[in-house]
């Protein structure tokens, strides 16, 4: 199958490739119930040595700057509290920690989570953490920018391959919650 973005020299539905998957997401993908069918979901197998976004685009195409969000693990801390959330922004954007995410969290401080942190309450990979298959009781918070894209170039939980997304999924996950302001320039 051809990808709807980027030059990947094929696409596989999600549903297809779940041994690629961490168990996390693989898990999700299984259960996935939106409106848009899993098999929507798709698999572009990619090199991890070029998962850095410079080399990735130069590598994958340049327009999928533009159609490429990171997600992000962040931490907010209210008395003795903390709240794991994950954060999903353009990647020509910086997620707003300390404004649009510590406000809507209700914490005194947020800040990124440490990476064992990331990667052990995840089950994905530093590099690949995707929001497909985060744990079910943590808030996501999706920028309204990557909402409203056809298909979004995510990680699939591990450095190695990527996922292309519909847009609009990323309202369904389970926990979203659609902010306007999530990313800065």
């Amino acid at each position: 199958m051809h990808a709807p973005i980027g030059n990947f020299d094929s696409a596989t539905p999600a549903p297809d490739r779940l041994d690629d998957l961490t168990r996390p997401v693989a898990d999700a993908v299984r259960r996935w119930s939106g409106t848009v069918p899993a098999d929507q979901i798709l698999y572009v197998d990619t090199e991890p040595e070029w998962a850095d976004t410079a080399t990735f685009v130069e590598h994958y195409g340049r327009e999928l700057l533009e159609q490429s969000a990171n997600c992000v693990v962040v931490n907010g801390k209210r008395g003795g509290g903390t709240t794991l959330a994950a954060c999903v922004v353009l990647s020509t954007t910086r997620v707003d920690v300390n404004g649009v995410v510590r406000r809507h969290l209700g914490a005194r401080k947020a800040s990124f989570a440490p990476m064992d942190t990331a990667t052990g309450e995840t089950g994905m990979e530093y590099g690949g953490i995707t929001p497909i298959g985060l744990p079910g009781d943590w808030p996501v918070l999706v920028d309204s920018a990557v909402v409203d894209l056809p298909y979004v170039l995510v990680g699939s939980g591990r450095r190695r391959g990527k996922l292309l997304v519909p847009g609009k999924v990323f309202a369904e996950l389970p926990g979203a919650e659609v902010l306007d302001g999530l990313g800065v320039a």
